[in-house]
């Protein structure tokens, strides 16, 4: 049995009276997840909305509880670090992490950014040695898949594409996959959502095919 993490983060639902007003990005995830089950239905799946349930925001007093000893924290210390330890577990428990996202400002909403903050930390799911020299951080975590699913409101954010540059999304996200543990990262996207023409017709239908593929070949 695999443990599918499935992590939403747009800020739209997907039950609006007017259809246009729904997140593509949830949409297309939860396609993912219902094809994923359909061919593994003993799958285990944990699910969070950050766009409905967002994390809290790290702090100073968050960052010192991480860096003391365990044996040394504080009750106060310990309670302010329930949450990540929560968001981690489900981490740890995970061979599958599916990720849906829409870009905001070319990167990724505040919420997915809070949720990294919280999961990616110090001798949890990376250590850091400078003995390592010029890269001291190494994941703990390995052997995960990674699924990102995107949706923009304009294109051509690929290697080579004509906003290459301004894509602040999808390396990101897979830059900070390594530090949980992610040795396969998987990109699908649907493109040209402000557009609302063809192009943007033809990029979801492409993405829904591309979900059914990955699924059969994952699976």
């Amino acid at each position: 049995m695999t443990t599918i993490l499935h992590i939403d983060s747009s800020a739209r639902r997907t039950d609006n009276s007017v259809q246009e007003h729904n997140s593509i990005s949830k949409t297309l995830a939860a396609y993912f997840i219902d094809k994923w089950v359909t061919f593994n239905d003993e799958d285990k799946v944990i699910y969070r909305d950050l766009g409905l349930n967002p994390p809290e925001f790290i702090c100073q007093d968050w960052i010192s509880a991480v860096f003391t000893p365990d044996d040394k924290k504080t009750d106060k210390q310990k309670s302010l670090l329930i949450l990540s330890d929560t968001l981690i577990e489900e981490v740890v428990k995970a061979e599958v992490i599916v990720i849906s996202s829409p870009m905001y400002n070319y990167g990724m909403p505040a919420v997915l950014k809070a949720w990294f903050d919280q999961v990616v930390r110090v001798n949890k799911t990376f250590t850091f040695d400078l003995a390592r020299g010029d890269f001291p951080l190494e994941p703990i975590l390995s052997g995960k898949k990674l699924i990102f699913i995107s949706s923009t409101g304009e294109f051509g954010f690929e290697i080579g594409g004509i906003r290459e540059n301004m894509n602040h999304l999808g390396p990101h996200v897979k830059t900070l996959g390594k530090y949980l543990g992610v040795e396969e990262f998987y990109e699908i996207k649907s493109e040209y959502q402000e557009y609302g023409d063809e192009r943007h017709e033809n990029s979801l239908d492409e993405a829904y095919l591309s979900i059914e593929k990955l699924v059969q070949q994952l699976s």
